[in-house]
């Protein structure tokens, strides 16, 4: 399923995971735990499941977890006790691809029998693992970094799959958060920084494994905790085992989870996600006032951060900007003629609320630029006075390799251009983004950043990657020079 072209100017998580163990019919369990992460992927999905007189069955489709996995006879064909899902997005440029065989669960046949695997994240160094791997006899059936995990295992010497997982990860460099399956066992893995979610809960009798805690809710699921930085869970019928298969670091999770990626009704190291975006407009009222007669967020990723700016600044909020709620893969062809409508299709001004006002526009961040200019047009040809753009999350600088669909660098708006520069080519009246300080006071850091010791990983912002991406150095990617 194709992103439509008028999505292409925001950041996109690649994908979201899902496993149960210990429930009648997992699966179902698994394809309502899916439904909640749709928003971490929208264009393929799939599942695999475990049944002792049935083995293993799989099922993996294009497009919404609604559209394919609650149908009776397509859950009929995934019994079992076990099971794990996922859900990815589309990517762009030589990343992309729409062939089947790249949707996630993997699958494996091992000596000591089967095991699937579905990974959320980026490995930095696939390319130079892929050409190891298939130099020394690997068949790769995708074009997925995450098949590079099956192989390394497949290559292990390790008695156990959970054994032969911790073998082939720490060949691994980047971010991982893997779900994963054997005939008994749910596996969760972090990668040492922590870099993408991954949480457990205990839903009736049995366990989950979620890449957010909304999807806990879903099915009735307690939250127990988050899996830490570098843990390896191992659950069977017999409860949790946990063990720490790599050295111990300090954590880098990623800080757009809180801008963007995560539900607003998902908890984030003990904090509400909603609740951490209302403070990141607080943040942005503190910093970057302005007098206007309206706080309008663009729906929906900004409205969080609007209504805090509201309330610290005392202008009155509004929904200046009503989103079309039924957009959806099914709508027309995106023609030239369609295109051309850009963001009107998914967005329109309430015309009678905008006309002669001084507007603030609270967005969560400025990619390319193209959708808040086209913005920034509508809410002008509605007759408003002025347009003020107030941005919850720092300029995005670099581009991400660690699980995030970004574009190339010198395709952001705030590679090339300064603060002002940006104002200029949106023309409009002000644009403000939160500083890094901000951001971290807003996410519970109350001294700012440690610029010796960064607590988050927000190299889309600072250059500062954890994990040095060795691929694209490979292909000539300059990283920030030290200052």
């Amino acid at each position: 399923m194709p992103r439509h072209p008028w999505d292409d100017d925001k950041l996109h998580e690649e994908c979201g995971v899902f496993g149960v163990i210990g429930v009648t019919d997992a699966s179902n369990f698994v394809a309502l735990g899916l439904h909640a992460l749709q928003h971490r992927g929208q264009e393929a999905g799939g599942i695999v499941c475990h049944r002792p007189d049935h083995g293993f069955n799989s099922a993996r489709r294009f497009g919404y977890v609604r559209d394919n996995f609650t149908s009776q006879d397509v859950m009929e064909t995934l019994p079992g006790p076990l099971a794990i899902g996922h859900v990815r997005y589309s990517t762009t440029g030589s990343k992309g691809s729409t062939a089947i065989r790249d949707v996630q669960p993997f699958f494996g046949e091992f000596s000591m029998g089967g095991a699937a695997l579905a990974h959320n994240g980026n490995i930095t160094n696939a390319d130079a693992l892929r050409r190891e791997l298939i130099e020394r006899g690997s068949i790769f059936q995708s074009s997925s970094d995450s098949e590079c995990i099956i192989h390394l295992m497949a290559r292990s010497l390790q008695k156990d799959i959970p054994d032969r997982m911790e073998d082939a990860l720490r060949r691994v460099e980047g971010a991982f958060s893997v779900v994963a399956m054997t005939r008994t066992k749910l596996i969760g893995v972090r990668d040492p920084l922590g870099v993408r979610p991954l949480v457990l809960g205990k839903v009736a009798d049995g366990w989950c494994l979620s890449s957010e805690t909304c999807a806990l809710d879903i099915i009735g699921a307690e939250f127990v905790r988050e899996v830490e930085p570098g843990e390896m869970v191992v659950i069977t019928d017999q409860g949790v085992d946990s063990r720490f298969p790599f050295r111990r670091r300090n954590s880098r999770f990623c800080i757009f989870e809180h801008v963007y990626f995560s539900r607003p009704d998902s908890i984030i190291g003990g904090r509400s996600v909603y609740e951490t975006r209302r403070q990141i407009g607080v943040e942005l009222a503190r910093e970057a006032p302005v007098e206007a007669d309206l706080v309008c967020p663009v729906p929906d990723s900004g409205t969080p951060a609007a209504i805090g700016f509201s309330q610290e600044s005392g202008i009155p909020y509004a929904m200046g900007i009503i989103r079309n709620q039924y957009m959806g893969r099914t709508f027309i062809e995106p023609t030239e003629q369609i295109r051309n409508m850009g963001v009107r299709l998914k967005l329109n001004v309430n015309r009678a609320l905008i006309k002669g006002k001084r507007v603030i526009l609270v967005d969560d961040s400025v990619v390319r630029g193209t959708t808040s200019r086209k913005i920034k047009e509508m809410i002008l040809d509605a007759g408003a006075a002025e347009v003020h753009f107030r941005i919850a999350s720092p300029p995005t600088a670099w581009p991400c390799f660690y699980g995030v669909d970004t574009p190339q660098r010198e395709k952001l708006l705030a590679a090339t251009m300064s603060e002002e520069e940006m104002r200029e080519h949106l023309a409009v009246d002000s644009l403000k983004f939160i500083s890094l300080d901000g951001l971290y006071r807003a996410v519970g850091e109350a001294e700012g950043r440690k610029d010796d010791c960064p607590q988050f990983c927000d190299a889309c912002f600072s250059g500062e990657y954890p994990v040095e991406p060795s691929d694209m150095i490979e292909k000539g990617f300059e990283l920030k020079a030290a200052e």
